[in-house]
């Protein structure tokens, strides 16, 4: 079977990489959300029957679930939130409202993968992210260890104001400990990179800067392509897309498509464990307990810095933590979220299930026929959806829930041409996952993917374990 046929996909022959769609479904500016499929009619599932999918102990709850995958480090799902707040912020939508049109939602970040939550506004507009004077200033990032008098662990941690906020691009890379230690790891990644180019070619100021920040940016991209699809997506979705072209996500304006943002990119919820140990030989911590839950304010904990090595595959080869299989199962506290106040919003499941209904997201088996997918795997999914509730019958599946547990009974694409089950995304999540985030890349012209299609990466930076721990002390 050809890549292009692989899991029954049509066929791509003669497909243009830019094709145009409805202006409906692509938005013409980049700071709005949009629709991959808005000929497709909305699904609309009771949110009775939802929150009785999503609820603890519900269909849905997996509780302490232990069922790893083979080849997925839980590092990379941790990555994938840091990469959905480089691209996506909606802070106007709710549950109560209907979005008919996602054009009218403002996205409050950049939808490319450029690293602004890293860099904000860059050292002319916020200089207090930047070192300043000598070779280095308004190039080198700054952390807590620029800052002794800082509260806590300043060596380990990022810069904060007296108040223990973090003085960073994107504060929401703070409301976790992993979350803001991949932050800290990209920052010192960042300053490494900077200080080589100093070292070998000698530049300073602004140009520095503008060298180190493109640099940083490629092997972080090609890491997100090469590294995190791959293992989320399959390495024969990923070279299908690179190879013959995006068949979905069109247009010639990069954007955030409602179907991704609301449904597919929340595919990693599946995949969090309730304890994360993030040092060799130490203990699991519950991941919303004092020691990796407590967000937003100093590191005080010394068990709470993440040695990279532990999880993500690095030179190192140490045993690596692998995330929990892709499935229709949540670890049981995802439905009972500590930090939501309203006790009927606290299911994770819950919620993204409502999402549904408010974007009027098509039917995920709806979907799966625009994709391609045969009828015999859309009926496999769809056995699968019944048992975990049958009030939902056949049509209308809440997309989100298809695409689970899609990952569940077909799973992730091998490059022996076989399907992995819960390794990773199956077609139709693989396919809406893997084609925003290449298009994202090539209709930027300044990544890689939009400027230097025959740019690689330096051998010691060409991993995301690499990249993470490239200035790790």
């Amino acid at each position: 079977m050809s890549n292009t046929e692989h899991h029954g996909m049509k066929p791509l022959e003669g497909l243009s990489p830019y094709c145009r769609m409805s202006q409906y479904s692509v938005p013409r500016r980049e700071d709005r959300f949009g629709r991959l499929f808005g000929k497709l009619a909305p699904a609309y599932t009771r949110p009775e029957i939802l929150q009785a999918i999503g609820a603890p102990n519900g269909p849905m709850d997996g509780k302490s679930q232990a069922d790893r995958t083979d080849t997925v480090a839980v590092g990379q799902v941790f990555f994938g939130q840091f990469v959905d707040h480089d691209i996506t912020l909606d802070a106007s939508s709710t549950f109560g409202s209907v979005v008919d049109d996602p054009g009218t939602i403002p996205n409050l970040r950049t939808p490319t993968l450029d690293l602004d939550c890293i860099y904000g506004l860059g050292p002319e507009a916020q200089p207090y992210l930047f070192e300043q004077g000598g070779d280095f200033g308004g190039v080198r990032l700054l952390t807590g260890a620029d800052n002794p008098g800082q509260a806590g662990l300043p060596e380990h941690d990022l810069l904060r104001a007296p108040n223990g906020r973090a003085i960073i691009g994107d504060p929401r890379n703070d409301e976790n400990r992993i979350i803001s230690q991949i932050q800290l790891a990209i920052i010192r990644f960042h300053n490494h990179v900077a200080e080589t180019i100093h070292s070998e070619e000698g530049l300073t100021g602004h140009s520095l800067y503008e060298e180190a920040r493109r640099v940083t940016t490629w092997h972080y991209q090609w890491a997100v392509v090469h590294d995190f699809l791959v293992a989320m997506c399959g390495a024969p979705v990923v070279e299908r897309i690179l190879g013959c072209g995006r068949q979905f996500y069109c247009g010639d304006v990069p954007f955030i498509p409602v179907e991704f943002s609301v449904a597919a990119y929340r595919f990693g919820h599946s995949m969090i464990p309730m304890k994360v140990q993030t040092q060799k030989g130490g203990n699991t911590f519950e991941l919303f307990g004092s020691t990796l839950g407590s967000g937003f304010d100093p590191l005080s904990d010394p068990d709470a810095v993440v040695d990279w090595h532990e999880l993500l595959f690095t030179p190192e080869n140490r045993q690596v933590e692998r995330a929990l299989k892709l499935d229709t199962k949540l670890a049981g506290d995802l439905l009972a979220l500590p930090f939501i106040a309203a006790p009927d919003e606290r299911s994770l499941a819950t919620r993204n299930l409502l999402r549904g209904n408010t974007f009027l997201l098509p039917g995920g088996e709806k979907v799966a026929e625009v994709v391609g997918c045969p009828q015999a795997q859309i009926d496999t999914v769809l056995d699968l959806v019944e048992q975990v509730n049958g009030d939902l019958g056949r049509d209308g599946i809440p997309l989100w829930l298809y695409l689970l547990a899609e990952a569940e009974v077909i799973g992730r694409a091998e490059a022996n041409g076989s399907d992995k089950e819960g390794e990773g995304l199956g077609p139709v999540g693989a396919t809406i996952v893997a084609e925003v985030i290449i298009g994202l890349l090539e209709l930027d012209d300044r990544s890689f993917l939009g400027a230097n299609r025959n740019w690689s990466p330096r051998a010691e930076w060409d991993t995301l374990g690499k990249l993470v721990t490239a200035a790790q002390p």
